[in-house]
């Protein structure tokens, strides 16, 4: 299926590693220009190596720290400054810490909603006056199935990813009449460094093998699997398609049917 995605700027937040890395590419294959965004300018490299590579398209590299505001600013500009506009914005940052209730501070949760809140928020902001001036926009922001489904272990994410979804659907109220949408995609366990570490993780608290973890993780997965970055990276790019254009506001879980909620 052609996306009509040829042409399009995409802005992708944490694009040298896992998920961000996988959509960078799916959109470059998809014809889009792309801007990926980290802190480490060796992971962007690498990863600007790896898309050219399979895709043709070179992206823009832009290093900056998502928790920083001044960061993302910047890095909207280079890429607004090399492309002219931007119509994608994929919001997306790496997971706060893994651990419960009695195993963080309440310091530690001001830092998780600096990471995944406030890093959506100022991208959004950033990139609101584009997209209205153009008529056209797509906002996905990226949580996990922790929104829906708190985790046990994972205390952080559910706090502040929740706190996306609120943003993200209030948006998507007040630029609806501009053509722009605004989706959340929360993804279950994907087969990526962050979801090794939760693995390695739960080796160490339970004195369990790596593949023992691995099992008891995919029997809660009602497909039996973990998931690929290529299955969500395929969402994302449908969700920044015309072929979307009617979907706005949503929480879509990629996650093998492991929600259990209606």
């Amino acid at each position: 299926m052609d996306l009509g995605l040829k042409g399009k700027v995409a802005f992708v937040m944490a694009g040298s590693k896992g998920l961000g890395k996988g959509v960078a590419m799916k959109l470059a294959e998809e014809g889009a220009l792309v801007s990926i965004m980290s802190r480490s300018l060796e992971n962007l490299k690498k990863a600007q190596e790896e898309i050219k590579e399979k895709t043709g398209v070179e992206p823009l590299i832009c290093v900056g720290d998502a928790t920083k505001e001044e960061d993302v600013i910047k890095a909207i500009d280079e890429t607004t400054k090399a492309f002219g506009t931007i119509h994608i914005l994929f919001a997306n940052a790496g997971g706060p810490p893994s651990g419960g209730f009695f195993d963080v501070k309440p310091e530690d949760y001001l830092k998780a909603v600096q990471l995944n809140l406030m890093s959506t928020i100022y991208a959004v902001y950033g990139v609101k006056d584009l997209m209205i001036k153009q008529n056209w926009g797509r906002i996905i922001a990226s949580t996990s199935i922790s929104v829906k489904q708190p985790l046990d272990n994972l205390i952080l994410s559910n706090v502040s990813r929740t706190g996306v979804v609120a943003f993200i659907k209030s948006v998507s109220n007040a630029l609806a009449p501009y053509r722009i949408t605004a989706n959340v995609v929360a993804p279950g366990y994907t087969m990526t460094e962050r979801v090794e570490n939760l693995l390695k993780a739960r080796v160490e608290k339970e004195g369990i093998t790596f593949e023992e973890a691995q099992t008891a993780m995919v029997a809660s997965i009602p497909m039996k699997r973990i998931g690929t970055v290529e299955e969500f990276a395929s969402t994302v790019a449908f969700l920044a398609s015309d072929k979307a254009s009617y979907i706005t506001g949503v929480v879509l879980p990629i996650d093998g049917g492991f929600i259990k909620g209606v």
